[in-house]
């Protein structure tokens, strides 16, 4: 009986290691989702704020805010739901990223807050100057947090000083290096250019006609970026094919991400920006998948040494505490997506300015 103990023992904690294992492949998988919901929703009211300076004059300002007035707030739930997922289910790795992100963090805290005061103050006066103030704050708060979520993943995939303690050994500087630079002047174009296919899609006459020619002076740029970028991540980061051994299947994706980006300028040229736009949110989502494959295992890859890394097994939390988010989310998750499908089926069509608009 006592040399079955340790035995039973043993099994039993097997299993609960399997169990621990599978949920933190379960959050990983779900943190993706999150990921992938943000980057497509906010990213076009992100490109929206990109492009907003291209308008001509204040009325055409007001259809491109109006476009996003009464989305763009439910679209960053996401982010805050991202948020906290990535603090409930891997506090390590949170608090490595927010410690070694903290100045970039702040900047993107600002961004996004002056970018929501900006839709709201702008039009509580007709003042020219008022305006334009306000214009430029939207303006630049949407061009600094693209550029940032830019950055953050460049560093994620080239790695991050991480020490042996799991804590950030480096400095601020150590992020702007040139390929998450890179990554984030890649992340403006493609936000540009999903926001100027939504527009598309939201405006009518001769504001539409222009936005045509936005639709494809940001495809080029997006595809002169996301060559560079390519060409870069494959000749530099060995890592970023690494698991495509492990999952060959995961080529089919790398497949359909480039008809998808094929298939943008063609449903453009053929007048078909529905078309357009939906190949621009595979895109994204195929990016994200991309993304995810190449940095599996880790959430936080060490640049010092790999062993230091933090994976979705040494940097999450208890078994106990993972299921009952599961639990959680698996009941909160249908209300979130039925009420964003509600949301965009009331405000679909075209802007019309009215009363209360912005």
């Amino acid at each position: 009986m006592s040399q079955e103990a340790p035995k039973i023992t043993e099994a039993g904690n097997k299993a609960m290691e399997l169990t621990h294992d599978t949920l933190c492949q379960i959050w990983f998988v779900l943190l993706g989702v999150l990921m992938t919901g943000y980057a497509i929703l906010d990213g076009f009211d992100l490109g929206v704020g990109i492009l907003h300076l291209a308008a001509r004059d204040d009325r055409e300002r007001r259809v491109l805010m109006n476009s996003i007035g009464p989305l763009w707030d439910g679209n960053e739930v996401w982010l805050v739901t991202f948020g906290g997922a990535m603090f409930a289910a891997f506090p390590h790795a949170y608090a490595t990223i927010f410690s070694g992100f903290y100045i970039a963090f702040m900047a993107l805290l600002l961004a996004l807050i002056f970018r929501a005061v900006s839709l709201e103050f702008r039009g509580k006066t007709a003042s020219p100057t008022w305006r334009r103030i306000w214009d430029v704050g939207f303006f630049a708060g949407s061009l600094l947090a693209t550029f940032l979520f830019g950055v953050a993943v460049g560093n994620a995939m080239i790695g991050m000083p991480i020490g042996p303690d799991m804590e950030f050994a480096g400095s601020f500087t150590d992020l702007l290096r040139p390929y998450p630079l890179l990554v984030g002047c890649f992340t403006v174009a493609m936000f540009a250019m999903h926001g100027a296919i939504y527009l598309y899609l939201k405006t009518e006459g001769q504001l539409q006609e222009r936005i045509g020619s936005w639709m494809w002076h940001t495809f080029g740029a997006f595809l002169v970026l996301y060559l560079m970028t390519t060409i870069f991540t494959l000749a530099n980061i060995p890592s970023a094919t690494r698991n495509f051994a492990d999952h060959p299947w995961a080529w089919v994706v790398v497949v359909l991400n480039v008809l998808a980006i094929a298939n943008i300028p063609r449903a453009i040229y053929l007048g078909r920006p529905g078309y357009a736009f939906v190949s621009s949110c595979c895109t994204i989502a195929a990016f994200i998948f991309l993304f995810s494959i190449a940095l599996s295992p880790n959430l936080v890859a060490s640049s010092l040494s790999p062993e230091y890394s933090l994976t979705i097994y040494n940097a999450a939390s208890s078994a106990r505490t993972l299921t009952i988010m599961l639990i959680i989310a698996i009941i909160g998750m249908p209300f979130v997506l039925a009420y964003t499908g509600v949301i965009y089926w009331l405000f679909r069509g075209k802007v019309q300015l009215g009363e209360h608009s912005y």
